[in-house]
């Protein structure tokens, strides 16, 4: 197994309600799941090939709760990267190099028998944790944009996340609202004004690297 370790960000939207059920070992909003899923690497390798600035994402649909399989995915690697980066980050999403339920994206890629071509595309990240704004651009695959769930009465921003003490996709993640528009040929026609999430990345092959306590 190739040594490997990520520390960047995320930001994910999905067909659920704010919150997502999944997030609470609970059945999807609508009774399936779709999503986009975005990722920007501040710093990582895979063996000796550097990640460093690296973006990745992948679109997903399950006709069901993710547990119960039958998924379609396609990943999407940032078109900068070489061919020994784009190996390297396809083989992560596809969760080889990785222990047996130790990644979201072992997970995501056990549960997706039907998977497309990877995509090589021009790829622009942005997203703002805190403040739970962001934005991502894949030519000629989707467009994603997130913001703060809005009080229905105010319109101020509403802050809330979820902290988890268990699981294997992030400790804190910052809830947000979320549209997705695809071009690509997977489509997410229900993400808009749903639920987004914006976290911190650190994993390596054994699964989440947890913040010191």
């Amino acid at each position: 197994m190739t040594p490997w370790e990520i520390h960047g960000s995320e930001l994910t939207n999905c067909n659920c309600a704010y919150g997502c059920p999944c997030q609470f070992n609970a059945l999807p909003t609508n009774g399936t799941c779709e999503a986009a899923i975005c990722f920007h690497i501040d710093k990582g390798h895979h063996g000796d090939v550097a990640l460093d600035g690296m973006n990745m994402a992948m679109v997903a649909k399950w006709p069901g709760p993710i547990h119960m399989g039958e998924g379609r995915m396609q990943l999407i690697i940032d078109d900068r990267a070489s061919p020994e980066q784009r190996a390297a980050m396809e083989k992560i999403l596809r969760g080889e190099d990785t222990e047996d339920m130790a990644t979201v994206w072992w997970v995501f890629s056990m549960m997706s028998p039907h998977k497309e071509e990877t995509l090589f595309k021009k790829f622009t990240f942005q997203a703002d944790m805190q403040a739970r704004t962001g934005a991502v651009h894949i030519e000629d695959v989707l467009d994603l944009e997130a913001q703060p769930i809005r009080n229905p009465v105010t319109g101020a921003p509403h802050s809330v996340r979820i902290d988890m003490t268990g699981g294997f996709g992030y400790e804190v993640a910052e809830m947000g609202s979320g549209t997705t528009r695809t071009h690509g040929v997977l489509d997410l026609p229900d993400n808009v004004d749903t639920y987004a999430q914006f976290n911190e990345l650190h994993f390596n092959n054994r699964g989440m690297i947890r913040a010191a306590v």
